[in-house]
C-alpha cells in the first residue's frame, strides 16, 4: 500500500498537469482576451442598431420607423453567427491567433472611425436619410452636399463597411474579415447604381456635378 501511494503520488503531479492542458481550451475560451474581444464585439453591435433605430425615430418620428431601422436581416445575422462561431474555434484551437493585439486595436479603431462617419452622415442628412432606396421624390428630400458629404457620395455606406469589416479585425477573425469585406462591398457595389438611378432622376444635372467631383465612398464603385 505504501509503495502503490508513493507511486500514485509521484503520478499526482502528472495527472493534474494533464487534467489542465486537457481544460486548457475552455480557460483560454473564458480568458481575459475573449472576455474583451467579445465584450467590445457586442457592445459595438449593440450600440450601432441601436442607435439606428433612436436616429430614425427622432428624425422621422416612431410611428414611420420599424424593425428594418434596426439593419438585422437575416443574411446580417447568419454572418454574425459565423463570426462568433469562427471566432470560438480559433481560440480553443489557436489561442496564439488572438493574441496580435496591435491587430485587435486596430479593428476597434476601425469600429469607431466607422461608427462616426456612419451616424455623421445621418445626422447631416436628416430627413432626406432612410434606410431604404427612396422610389419617389418627396419634398423633405433634397441633395446633401456638405459635410461629411463633402468627401463621399455615400458616406453612411463608407461608415458600415469600415465598422463591419472593424468588427472582424477586432475579433482577429481572418476568415470572416475576408468574407465581410466581400460580402458588404459587393452588397454596395450593386445597391449604389440603382441608387443613384433615382438620384439621377431627382436632382438631374446637380448629381451629375456632384457625383463628378465626389467619389461613391466605397473602393472600386464610382
Amino acid at each position: 500500500m505504501l509503495l502503490l501511494k508513493q507511486i500514485l503520488g509521484d503520478r499526482k503531479p502528472e495527472v493534474s498537469g494533464l487534467m489542465m492542458s486537457s481544460c486548457c481550451p475552455f480557460s483560454e475560451i473564458f480568458g481575459y482576451t475573449a472576455c474583451r474581444q467579445l465584450s467590445q464585439m457586442f457592445l459595438a453591435v449593440f450600440f450601432f442598431h441601436s442607435s439606428e433605430y433612436v436616429l430614425a425615430a427622432a428624425i422621422h418620428g416612431r410611428s414611420k420607423v420599424n424593425l428594418s431601422s434596426l439593419l438585422m436581416s437575416k443574411a446580417y445575422v447568419f454572418a454574425m453567427m459565423f463570426s462568433l462561431l469562427e471566432y470560438v474555434v480559433e481560440i480553443a484551437l489557436f489561442p496564439g491567433l488572438k493574441e496580435y493585439w496591435w491587430i485587435s486595436n486596430l479593428g476597434l479603431v476601425m469600429v469607431m472611425i466607422g461608427e462616426i462617419i456612419r451616424k455623421l452622415a445621418i445626422i447631416t442628412a436628416g430627413q432626406a436619410f432612410t434606410h431604404l432606396i427612396k422610389l419617389y421624390h418627396e419634398e423633405h428630400h433634397n441633395l446633401i452636399t456638405h459635410g461629411v458629404y463633402r468627401f463621399f457620395r455615400h458616406p453612411s455606406y463608407t461608415g458600415f463597411l469600415i465598422w463591419s469589416v472593424g468588427t472582424q479585425i477586432m475579433l482577429c477573425n481572418p476568415i470572416s474579415t475576408i468574407g465581410f469585406a466581400i460580402v458588404v462591398w459587393r452588397f454596395f457595389a450593386q445597391r449604389i447604381p440603382f441608387e443613384e438611378f433615382f438620384l439621377r432622376q431627382f436632382f438631374g444635372s446637380k448629381y451629375e456635378e456632384y457625383a463628378l467631383r465626389t467619389p461613391s465612398g466605397i473602393p472600386f464603385v464610382k
